[in-house]
């Protein structure tokens, strides 16, 4: 069990390191290809390494942790529903081809300078801040099958999304300024229980 919460915490450490601002700046340094291949190198690391921690767990001998009663089956099935709507309303919102670093590719082989953020309050992102990480917390707790490993394997990567979102919101801080602060201050994190806000951009 140690190997295990080693094997994962090492690659939660990894894959939030690699997305730091220091090593954004240091990479923003180096300029060019570079920057260039900054985000595709991201992906493909976290990817890459994340097969192999996933594979030795699902190797993992397995104990249930007892028969799973009728509500918290129907508790389950609303939060991959719940999910679902989260990362489909963020897919509405987000930018998949600079998510994914392919526009940033597309700019250093153009000669172009990809711009900077801007602050995007728009679709789902009216009602809170972060659907894709809570979409991800909801969809490790609504999955069948809770067993001893799959628990402290949910419980490592809870714990990494929330401290991922509270990373990312430090870095859009940063480049946003007052304007992010306020959009914090009228809108949720991780749960909408506000809705309709009036400043919508």
């Amino acid at each position: 069990m140690l190997k295990l919460v080693l094997l994962w915490g090492g690659w939660c450490a990894l894959h939030s390191l690699l997305i730091t601002s220091t090593v954004r700046r240091w990479i923003e340094g180096k300029g060019g290809r570079w920057l260039g291949l900054y985000r595709l190198i991201y992906i493909g690391v976290a990817i890459g390494t994340l097969v192999p921690v996933l594979w030795y767990t699902a190797a993992l001998p397995q104990q249930p942790l007892g028969a799973t009663p009728l509500w918290l089956r129907g508790l389950q099935g609303l939060l991959l529903v719940y999910s679902l709507i989260m990362f489909v309303g963020g897919m509405r919102v987000y930018d998949l081809q600079t998510f994914l670093g392919l526009r940033q590719w597309r700019h250093y082989r153009q000669g172009a300078t990809s711009p900077p953020p801007v602050l995007n309050t728009s679709g789902i992102l009216r009602s809170l801040r972060h659907p894709w990480y809570s979409g991800g917390i909801a969809l490790l707790w609504g999955l069948p099958i809770l067993t001893d490993i799959t628990l402290v394997t949910r419980s490592i990567l809870t714990v990494y999304l929330v401290l991922g979102a509270f990373l990312e919101e430090r870095k859009m801080r940063e480049a946003l300024g007052e304007p992010y602060r306020a959009y914090c201050r009228e809108t949720p994190m991780f749960v909408p229980w506000r809705f309709g806000r009036r400043n919508q951009r």
